[in-house]
């Protein structure tokens, strides 16, 4: 009898070690590679996709090395801080810092944040030069005397009505690839997608003025 019984606990050890116990096995394993794998696709990309969903999207576009020289060329004559809204890998803050500026990046990407700041770590200037994770529509540039803006059309009039309330008299603006809408530029730089367009805040802030204006005087007009 204690044959036969030794032979039914044998049994059930081999049907637990089977086929069927490994393909529930494997199952579990494919399972947590394919959602870890999701997971950390997600990590990555991520901060890519958000900015294009969106309601204004600011894209990614490395600035050529074209464009940094016309940008540094029409602030030749300036100094003080400056300001780059939506920065990108950070090449137009760091070459700003390596001709003295004290020069600041926003960008929504973090991935790209900490690479600039590796970048400005490498090139020798990150005493000079600071990074932000930050929506540009929830920061003020008022302290600011120098901002530069690679924009998209869709973008910039918004964009003008910001920087004509926070902007000083004394700032200046610099457009990137596509200018403003209303502004008048006081200088243009390079041509095709090289182009950049600098503006006087002492100019554009006077729109304002004159605006208020016209609305006073609508006022006092007899109906």
């Amino acid at each position: 009898m204690s044959d036969f019984n030794i032979t039914p606990s044998h049994t059930t050890e081999i049907n637990n070690s089977g086929p069927g116990a490994f393909k529930k096995r494997l199952g579990v394993i494919a399972t947590c590679v394919v959602g870890g794998s999701l997971v950390a696709l997600y990590a990555v990309t991520g901060p890519f996709v958000a900015p294009a969903l969106r309601k204004v999207c600011l894209p990614f576009v490395p600035a050529t090395s074209t464009q940094i020289e016309n940008v540094l060329k029409v602030l030749q004559t300036r100094s003080g801080s400056l300001v780059d809204i939506g920065s990108g890998d950070g090449r137009i803050v760091i070459a700003a810092a390596k001709r003295g500026f004290k020069a600041v990046g926003f960008e929504l990407n973090p991935w790209l944040v900490w690479y600039s700041r590796y970048k400005a770590w490498r090139e020798g200037v990150h005493h000079s030069t600071s990074f932000y994770i930050s929506d540009l529509w929830k920061v003020s540039f008022s302290q600011y005397s120098n901002v530069v803006i690679f924009g998209v059309p869709q973008m910039m009039e918004q964009l003008e009505i910001k920087l004509q309330t926070e902007l000083h008299s004394s700032a200046k603006v610099v457009a990137c690839r596509f200018p403003f809408p209303t502004w008048s530029p006081d200088d243009i730089a390079g041509e095709g997608i090289d182009t950049v367009w600098i503006y006087d805040a002492k100019t554009f802030k006077t729109l304002i003025r004159n605006d208020k204006d016209d609305e006073g005087q609508d006022d006092k007009t007899p109906q």
